[in-house]
């Protein structure tokens, strides 16, 4: 049986990164979000790309934590073909304090340009 590719993290990243793909899949999207506040509550999206709206994963589930009361966020796993996160969505991680990035592809590889 072979490892999965999260299997390298620690597993409450590797969870993030599971629900992102999931989240990222299930919507046929081009990105998946997965984010854990500090109360270790998780919340999870994929891009939103609708003619009146565009978010990226990170922003929409961002959105979904801060608007069940979170105020803080202790790590974001991000699945996205980037091989970086964009200014815009690093900005808005910065508003919530973030302290662990993870970046990954499709695949669920880890990016080394987080």
């Amino acid at each position: 049986m072979s490892a999965t590719p999260e299997a390298d993290l620690p597993d409450e990243d590797a969870k993030l990164v599971a629900l992102a793909r999931a989240a990222k899949f299930r919507a046929g999207a081009l990105e998946g979000a997965a984010v854990r506040d500090d109360m270790g509550r998780t919340y999870v999206a994929a891009t939103v790309d609708l003619p009146s709206l565009h978010l990226s994963a990170v922003q929409a589930a961002v959105v979904a934590a801060v608007s069940s009361g979170s105020t803080a966020l202790e790590a974001v796993a991000v699945v996205s073909p980037a091989e970086t996160l964009d200014d815009t969505d690093r900005a808005v991680l910065s508003d919530l304090s973030v302290t662990t990035l993870v970046l990954t592809g499709p695949d669920g590889l880890p990016r080394a340009g987080r």
